[in-house]
C-alpha cells in the first residue's frame, strides 16, 4: 500500500514520524448509468454554462458563496495561512477512555505506521497507550480540512479515526418522535433482557458477511449468462399481537440457533 499522507504525531515535546494508510475500503458493487435506448454510458462533464464550454481541471477553483450569486475565491496559499494549514502533524490534545467517546463521532479509519527513523518513539507511544488503556484525542489537517481524531492501539499498530466536531453532530432532542410516554411491565423488561443475554456473544467480525451483495452478484452473473432469474422466497412477517408471546418465541428461537449453530427461519 502507498501512504496517503506523511507527517508526525506530536504530544508534549515528543515527535513521532508516521505514515497514514487507509484502513477501510468500500466493497459495494458499482454500476454505470446508461442511456436506456442505446446502452451508452452517460457522461458527466465539467461544464460552464456562461462560457458554453467544458472546463479543464486546472481552470477550476474553489469559491465560497457569501451572497446569492457572489463568490470569494479560495486558493491553496489561503488554506496554508490558516492555523495548522501548512503543517504535517497530528497534535494530541488529551488522553481519554475509549468508552467515553460516543461512536456517532467517528468518521473514517486510518492506520498509522512508523515513518523513517521513528520506530523507537512509535513503539514507546504505542506501548504506553496500551499500558494506560487510553486513546488519544488529536487534531489533523488532511486536504485542507481540519478534523478531530481518536488514536488507539489495535493489535500491533496505531489506528486513527477522524471524528466529527460536536457542532457537526445533530442533536437527537430535535427529533419529535422520541418525545413519547409508555409504560412497561416488569416482566416485559425481564424477558427482553433475557432475550439480549441469549443473543449475546463475543464480537467476531469474520462471521458477518453481506448476503445482499452476494445475492446481487448472483443476479448479475445470471443476467450475463442469460439465465432466468427466480426471486428467492421471502418469509412473511406476522403481526405481533402479544408482546410477551413474541419475546418468549424469540428467546426460544435464540436458544435453538445457539444450540444448532445455524440461523433458523420461522414461517408465519
Amino acid at each position: 500500500m502507498r501512504p496517503l499522507w506523511k507527517g508526525a504525531v506530536t504530544f508534549g515535546l515528543v515527535y513521532v514520524p508516521v505514515k497514514l494508510y487507509a484502513a477501510t475500503e468500500k466493497k459495494d458493487i458499482k454500476f454505470n448509468y446508461l442511456h436506456e435506448k442505446c446502452k451508452t454510458p452517460v457522461q458527466y462533464r465539467r461544464y460552464c454554462p456562461y462560457c458554453d464550454a467544458e472546463i479543464p481541471g486546472n481552470e477550476i477553483v474553489r469559491g465560497y458563496e457569501f451572497e446569492k450569486g457572489k463568490y470569494v475565491i479560495m486558493r491553496e496559499e489561503d488554506f496554508e495561512r490558516l492555523p495548522g494549514g501548512a503543517t504535517k502533524s497530528i497534535d494530541i490534545l488529551d488522553f481519554v477512555n475509549l468508552s467515553e467517546i460516543d461512536p456517532v463521532y467517528f468518521d473514517r479509519a486510518y492506520y498509522l505506521a512508523p515513518g523513517e527513523g521513528g520506530q523507537k518513539v512509535y513503539e514507546l507511544l504505542k506501548r504506553s497507550m496500551r499500558e494506560t488503556g487510553k486513546v488519544a484525542v488529536a487534531k489533523i489537517v488532511i486536504r485542507s480540512k481540519e478534523s478531530l481524531a481518536a488514536i488507539r492501539v489495535a493489535e500491533n499498530i496505531l489506528v486513527m479515526s477522524t471524528m466529527y466536531y460536536p457542532e457537526e453532530v445533530r442533536k437527537a432532542a430535535a427529533i419529535d418522535e422520541i418525545n413519547y410516554h409508555v409504560e412497561l411491565h416488569e416482566n416485559e423488561v425481564k424477558m427482553a433482557v433475557n432475550l439480549i443475554n441469549n443473543l449475546s456473544d463475543e464480537f467476531q467480525p469474520d462471521k458477518y458477511t453481506s448476503e445482499y451483495r452476494q445475492a446481487l452478484m448472483e443476479v448479475i452473473q445470471s443476467k450475463v449468462a442469460g439465465e432466468e432469474i427466480t426471486p428467492p422466497a421471502r418469509p412473511e412477517a406476522g403481526k405481533v399481537v402479544d408482546l410477551m408471546s413474541a419475546l418468549k418465541a424469540s428467546i426460544d428461537l435464540a436458544k435453538e440457533e445457539r444450540n444448532t449453530g445455524k440461523k433458523v427461519i420461522k414461517s408465519s
